[in-house]
C-alpha cells in the first residue's frame, strides 16, 4: 500500500463482502485483519478469496509477509527523465507561461502540471476505484455515458466552487506575510513526503503523509455503492474530500490566495490537470500501477514532484529574506 487512499479502498472493498464483519489494514506494515465466516478454508484459501474483489484495483492479500525490494534500477531511467523535465519546466517558467506555486506569484499552468502528475499517483487510486466501482454499477444497466458526464462535470464544478470558498476563507483571516510563508513551506513539505513516498524506498515516510479524517474519506467512499441517477455528480462532489495529498497541498495553496476567484481557478486548474486519466479510467480498465514499467514511472513522477517541493521551499524562505535568490524563479 502507499497512502491513506489504499487503507480506505481496501476496507471498504472487503466490508462489503457479507462473511467478513470487520477489516482493518495497517499501512505502517502492509498488513490485514479481517474476521469473518470462513467455514473450514485455510489461510491461503482465504487470501485467494479476498484477492479476487481487490484484484482489479492492483491489489493482492498473501499470508507471508510482504519482503521489500528496491528496484535501484529504475533510477537509470526516472533520473534522466525527471532531469529533462526539470529543464523543460524551467524553460517554461523563464518564458513566463508557468510558475512554481506560491502565493505571490503564481500561475495556475503549474496547478495543472500537478493534477496531471496526481492523477498518475498512486494517492488517485482511490478515485480511479470509486470512477470504475460506479462506472459498473451504472453499466449494468446499460448506462456508460451519462454517469460519466455527471461525475467529471461535478468533480470539476466542486474544485471550483469549494476552491473558491477556501480562498474566501484565506481572505478573512489577512494571511500576513509570516502565515503566507508558512503555508508555502507546509505546501513543501507535503509535497516533499508525496515524492519521496512514490519513490517507494522508504516504508517509513507512508505515516508523515497527512490524510483527511478518515470518517469523511468513508462517506465520500460510500456514495459510489449508490445508484441514483444523481449518484455520479455527487460522487464527482465528493471526490474534493477524499485523501489525496496532493488535492491538500492545492487546497492549502488555494487557502493562500486569499481571493474566491484565485482560490477556484487553482483548484479548477489542478482538476483540469487530472481530467484526461480519469476520463481515460472512466471508459476502460487503464491502470499505470498493473504496467510492467510502472517502478520507472513512479520513481519519475516522484523526482519531479520532490524538485518542486524543493523549488517551492526555497522560493518560501527567499520571499521572507531568510536566504537570497538562487535560482530567481
Amino acid at each position: 500500500m502507499h497512502c491513506n487512499s489504499c487503507v480506505l479502498m481496501i476496507e471498504s472493498e472487503l466490508k462489503d463482502l457479507p462473511y467478513i464483519t470487520s477489516a482493518r489494514s495497517n499501512l505502517r506494515d502492509n498488513s490485514l485483519e479481517v474476521s469473518g465466516d470462513f467455514g473450514n478454508k485455510t489461510k491461503e484459501q482465504i487470501a485467494q478469496e479476498l484477492t479476487i474483489p481487490l484484484a482489479s484495483h492492483g491489489y493482492t492479500i498473501s499470508v507471508e509477509k510482504e519482503k521489500r525490494f528496491v528496484q535501484w534500477g529504475d533510477f537509470k531511467i526516472a533520473l534522466p527523465v525527471a532531469i529533462t523535465f526539470g529543464i523543460f519546466f524551467i524553460f517554461l517558467q523563464k518564458l513566463g507561461i508557468i510558475n512554481l506555486v506560491n502565493a505571490k506569484n503564481f500561475n495556475y499552468g503549474t496547478a495543472f502540471i500537478i493534477g496531471i502528475v496526481a492523477s498518475l499517483s498512486s494517492c488517485m487510486a482511490v478515485v480511479g476505484g470509486i470512477l470504475l466501482s460506479m462506472s459498473a454499477t451504472f453499466a449494468k444497466e446499460g448506462d456508460t455515458v451519462k454517469p460519466q458526464l455527471l461525475f467529471h462535470g461535478g468533480r470539476i464544478t466542486s474544485f471550483f466552487i469549494l476552491g473558491g470558498v477556501i480562498g474566501t476563507i484565506g481572505s478573512a483571516f489577512t494571511l500576513s506575510s509570516t502565515a503566507t510563508f508558512s503555508l508555502g513551506l507546509i505546501v513543501g513539505i507535503v509535497m516533499l513526503i508525496l515524492g519521496i513516498n512514490l519513490l517507494d524506498i522508504f516504508s517509513w515516510s507512508k505515516r508523515l503523509q497527512p490524510a483527511m479524517p478518515q470518517f469523511i474519506a468513508q462517506r465520500a467512499h460510500g456514495i459510489s455503492k449508490l445508484n441514483h441517477a444523481l449518484t455520479p455528480l455527487f460522487i464527482g462532489i465528493a471526490t474534493f474530500f477524499l485523501p489525496c495529498g496532493f488535492t491538500q497541498s492545492m487546497q492549502l495553496t488555494a487557502l493562500s490566495t486569499g481571493t474566491f476567484l484565485k482560490g477556484g481557478f487553482t483548484m479548477l486548474a489542478f482538476a483540469l490537470g487530472t481530467l484526461p486519466v480519469l476520463a481515460l479510467i472512466s471508459f476502460s480498465s487503464f491502470s499505470i500501477k498493473n504496467n510492467s514499467k510502472s517502478g520507472i514511472f513512479f520513481k519519475s513522477a516522484g523526482l519531479i514532484v520532490i524538485m518542486f517541493a524543493f523549488f517551492n521551499i526555497i522560493n518560501s524562505l527567499v520571499a521572507v529574506g531568510i536566504i537570497p535568490p538562487i535560482f530567481n524563479f
